[in-house]
């Protein structure tokens, strides 16, 4: 085989091996993502306290 074509396949079995780990974490993310639920306006008495950073 020429080293042409060893270079050709090289890349060629690159790209497949990334359209491949691309194409899994897409279908993953897309199995995993949740929609934003519509909710209430949080009241003032629901809020939890709000304290300074350095509070402990």
């Amino acid at each position: 085989m020429s080293l042409a074509m060893t270079i050709v396949m090289l890349i060629s079995g690159w790209l497949a091996v990334a359209a491949a780990m691309l194409w899994g974490v897409l279908r993953i993310t897309r199995r995993h993502h949740h929609h934003p639920v519509q909710s209430t306006p949080v009241t003032d008495s629901e809020k939890p306290a709000e304290h300074h950073a350095s509070a402990h």
